[in-house]
Formats: structure tokens, C-alpha cells, sequence
């Protein structure tokens, strides 16, 4: 009998949870359209699950930062290190700015009109300049900025305090070295520790998104299907820009043919595409930069893990669409300085967050709460980002693709430059 129990949701479980979260999105508009007002009884529903965000942003921010920027050691960082860390951020940096272009070009959520968020709204539109945004990521009390959730001090801190960690590893003096340690595991574990209450509060996910998404259609109706078209179609023409432009700039500045690559590269580009799993496509991305792109091992088997650590572009491109989206669905499109820190914050949080379970959503949340936006129970922001999550599994294929195609283009870029690339393997 007690067998029995414990078996009850196994089906559940065991289900894909971005398959669960997409059919919550179809059943929450098909129940609101269907049911209109009678369905509001769900909106609690839709508040636990709103609540359970904000619970572990600040939390995930702090550990997975500390570690990511921790694990990147100062004695590994040589010319190789230098190289690829700088090529990561430029181009994620060039990636969301490439979001928020098709963001600006396509309105999407434009018309949705979920309505204004009282006073939050009006403190939105007061951002502060965009030199007064640079000066506030320095925190003048750390702690202040965890328990008041200031995303970018938090940010600033943790990436400080990581990398000071990273130095006491790798200091002579025994007893330091024994403390930079200690702290790492601390934070490692607790970054794990979070990493499973993240996987928890997505098991509630599809249930808070039907609600959520219930209520949205029971109010908006049918109308509300197009701008998520619009998003999808937005986010997956600017990952075939950023491939095209920037993947392929780059390997013409090097004399590197686009299309050589891309043969010796879609195996990988494949299995990331279908598994959605940066880390689980590693072996595979090792093995074509190794067997088909000949890039040399000992820069391979650095920058493809730092890649899949730090490396974000196809998910830096759906945060500037998505941010762009709920900025129009609420009636608070972003002005020029918000996106600017939509840029900064989406590059500084990918150094940590890409371990975490559905990190394009959880990113999400941190760039929302940046710029003034923040998931809030019962507001229309917390709507439209259900919204978003109802179709993540679909714009995650494409961000994973790009990720992991990002990586292995820098790989083969930086290996050029020091003279460890294979050329004959370019028909050279």
C-alpha cells in the first residue's frame, strides 16, 4: 500500500517538464478563453508560484556567481584565457543587443495591454540615468543589496568576492589556501543546494503557469496568442542573425570558411538543439572540435567547460526579446537606459547562471528585476512572463544550439591565433 503512495505521481515526475509547462500553457489559455471569469478561482495558484520565484532569486544570484567566478583560476588564465573569456563577453554582449534589436523592430506584446502596475509602474518610468545605473552596481553595504534584492550590487559582489576566492586557492601559504577552499565548498554546495530547490519549484511550474496563463486569456481572450507568435518568430531570427553575423564575422576575420565549420560542427549543433543540455552536449561538442574542426586539445578542453559555464548567446538574445515583450504587454516599454541594463546585466549574470536548471527563465528574472520590473503577486508582469515560460521549451532549443555553437567558434578562433589548429581539417 505504502508502495502505492509513493507511486501515485510517478507519471508526473518522470514526464519532461518543459513538455508539462507548454501543455499548462495550452490548457491555461484554452481554460480562460473557454471558462472567462469563472476561472479566476485559480489565481492563487498563480500567486504560489510567483512567490516561489522570488524566493530563490536573490539566493541563486549569490551562490552560483561566487562559484562561477571562483572556478575560473588566475593561473589558468593565460593568453588562451584572456582570449576566450573576452571573446564570451563581447559576444554575448552583441547578442542581447541583438534581442533588443528584434524587440525594437517587432513590438512583441505591443497591443497586449495587460494593464499598468500602479505605483511600481510610475517608479519604473523614474529609472535612473545611465551613469547613475553604472555607479549604483557598486554596493556600499552588500548586505543591504541581498535583503533588499538589488540585482546588479548583488551581481558586483558576488563576482568580487568569487574571484578573491579563486586567489586564496591558489595561494602558497597553506592556511589561506585551506580557507579559499572551505569557502568554495560552502558556496559549491550551496549553490547545489539551490540548484534543487530551483528543480522543486519547477515541478510547480506547469501548474502555476496554467493558472497564471488562465486568468491572463480569461481577461485578454484570444487576442493574447499572437504576441507569443511574435516572440518566438523574434527570438529565432536573431539567433539566425547572430549565427550568420557574428559566428560567421568572426571566422572570416580569421580566414575560416562559415560553411567548413558548420559541416564540422552540426552534430553538435543537432544534439544541442534536440536535448536542449549545453553540459550534456559536451562530449559530442569535444569530439568535433577534436575529430572534425581540429582544434588542439589543451585549448579545447578549457574554453568548450568555460563555455558552457559562462557562454550564453542564444539565451542572451531571447532576454533582450522577452524583456522587450513584458515591457510592451504591461504598457512600460524600456527606454534607452534600461536597455542598457538589460545588456549589462544579462552579460554578468551568464557567469554563473548557466549551471542552473532552466536558466534562461531564472536569468530572466534577475534582468526583469534590474530594470524595474519585478515578478510581483497578482501584477500583469508576473503574467507575461508566465507567458513566456508556457513556450520556453521551444525558444530553449534554438538558445541551446546557438550556446553551444558560440563556444566552439571561439574555440577554433583563439586556437587559430595561438597556431594550435589543425588547418588541413579546413581544406587548407
Amino acid at each position: 500500500m505504502g508502495n502505492e503512495k509513493k507511486g501515485m505521481f510517478d507519471w508526473y515526475f518522470k514526464s519532461n517538464l518543459l513538455l508539462r509547462i507548454l501543455i499548462g500553457l495550452v490548457l491555461g489559455a484554452i481554460a480562460g478563453m473557454v471558462a472567462g471569469d469563472s476561472i479566476l478561482w485559480v489565481k492563487p495558484l498563480g500567486d504560489i508560484f510567483v512567490r516561489l520565484l522570488k524566493m530563490i532569486v536573490t539566493p541563486i544570484i549569490l551562490t552560483t556567481l561566487v562559484v562561477g567566478s571562483a572556478s575560473i583560476s588566475p593561473a589558468e588564465l593565460g593568453k588562451v584565457g584572456v582570449k576566450i573569456v573576452v571573446y564570451y563577453l563581447i559576444t554575448s554582449a552583441v547578442a542581447v543587443a541583438v534581442g533588443l534589436l528584434m524587440g525594437n523592430l517587432f513590438h512583441p506584446g505591443l497591443g497586449l495591454d495587460l494593464g499598468a502596475i500602479g505605483e511600481a509602474a510610475g517608479r519604473a518610468l523614474e529609472k535612473p540615468s545611465l551613469a547613475n545605473t553604472f555607479l549604483n552596481i557598486i554596493p556600499t553595504n552588500p548586505f543591504g543589496a541581498l535583503s533588499s534584492g538589488d540585482v546588479l550590487p548583488i551581481i558586483f559582489f558576488a563576482i568580487m568576492f568569487g574571484l578573491a576566492i579563486s586567489y586564496l586557492k591558489i595561494s602558497k601559504d597553506t592556511r589561506i589556501q585551506e580557507t579559499g577552499n572551505l569557502l568554495f565548498k560552502f558556496f559549491d554546495g550551496a549553490a547545489e543546494a539551490m540548484y534543487k530547490i530551483v528543480g522543486w519549484v519547477l515541478q510547480y511550474a506547469p501548474i502555476g503557469v496554467f493558472s497564471l496563463l488562465a486568468v491572463v486569456f480569461a481577461q485578454q481572450g484570444a487576442k493574447a496568442i499572437g504576441p507569443l507568435g511574435t516572440v518566438t518568430f523574434a527570438c529565432f531570427l536573431g539567433y539566425i542573425i547572430h549565427l550568420i553575423v557574428v559566428y560567421g564575422g568572426f571566422l572570416a576575420l580569421n580566414n575560416l570558411s562559415f560553411f567548413t565549420f558548420l559541416k564540422g560542427a552540426k552534430e553538435a549543433m543537432i544534439t544541442a538543439f534536440v536535448t536542449r543540455s549545453s553540459g550534456g552536449t559536451l562530449p559530442i561538442t569535444m569530439r568535433n572540435a577534436d575529430e572534425n574542426l581540429g582544434i588542439a586539445k589543451n585549448v579545447y578542453s578549457f574554453t568548450l567547460p568555460l563555455g558552457a559555464t559562462i557562454n550564453m548567446d542564444g539565451t542572451a538574445i531571447y532576454q533582450g526579446v522577452c524583456a522587450l515583450f513584458i515591457g510592451f504587454a504591461v504598457g512600460l516599454p524600456l527606454n534607452f537606459s534600461q536597455q542598457m541594463t538589460v545588456i549589462l546585466t544579462a552579460v554578468l549574470a551568464s557567469i554563473g547562471t548557466a549551471g542552473v536548471p532552466g536558466a534562461g527563465a531564472i536569468m530572466l528574472l534577475l534582468v526583469l528585476d534590474s530594470v524595474g520590473l519585478p515578478i510581483e503577486q497578482g501584477s500583469p508582469v508576473a503574467a507575461a512572463y508566465a507567458m513566456i515560460l508556457g513556450i520556453d521549451a521551444i525558444l530553449d532549443m534554438g538558445r541551446t544550439c546557438l550556446n553551444i555553437t558560440g563556444d566552439l567558434v571561439g574555440s577554433a578562433v583563439v586556437a587559430k591565433s595561438e597556431n594550435l589548429l589543425d588547418l588541413s581539417k579546413w581544406g587548407k
